[in-house]
């Protein structure tokens, strides 16, 4: 009788042992599955990096070149902003930012067809005008969606000029930019 109590103390045992050894696994890869998430986690929002980039920009409404001294528009984000002394120049301080998340920093609107000052004139493009996107010279119509990168030059022109008047207002944004 007591090699049938001894091999039912084994038996007992290795069922315990079987279910311990077993349990612990399934935690150790619960575990491991967690950290694995949390690591997708943390590279699928990396984090953005300091940058110093500078570029430039310039709007026109109906030929009239819009001056951004007034304070209400300096230094309005840590990311993206522009200073009193030369409120053409965008200072860039986080990577990835666009040229819209720019002009949201600013007290107006602009989308692709319309412009909103901050003295809340409207300029929509029409049968007549339209609102019109450069960068560094050359017509962007997806302007706001690009990235602000060191050295760009963004020209946002409303009205109905002619490629005469729009090299005008390029080449007021090259001085500016200087």
């Amino acid at each position: 009788m007591s090699k049938s109590i001894a091999i039912a103390v084994i038996i007992i045992l290795l069922i315990a042992g079987y279910f311990i050894f077993t349990s612990s696994s399934r935690n150790i890869s619960n575990t491991s599955k967690s950290k694995d998430v949390m690591k997708q986690d943390d590279t699928s929002s990396p984090v953005p990096q300091t940058v110093d980039k500078k570029a430039s920009f310039a709007i026109f409404t109906n030929g009239i070149f819009r001056i951004f001294t007034a304070s209400m528009y300096h230094n309005l984000s840590e990311d993206v902003y522009i200073q009193a002394d030369n409120p053409n120049i965008v200072l860039v301080k986080k990577s990835g930012v666009t040229w819209n998340d720019f002009f949201k920093t600013l007290p107006f609107s602009l989308t692709k067809s319309c412009l909103t000052t901050g003295t809340k004139e409207t300029f929509c493009t029409n049968q007549s005008k339209t609102l019109k996107f450069y960068i560094n010279g050359v017509q962007y119509d997806n302007l706001l969606d690009r990235e602000i990168k060191d050295g760009d030059k963004a020209l946002i022109s409303f009205g109905s000029e002619n490629e005469e008047q729009v090299q005008e207002q390029i080449e007021k944004l090259n001085v500016l930019s200087r």
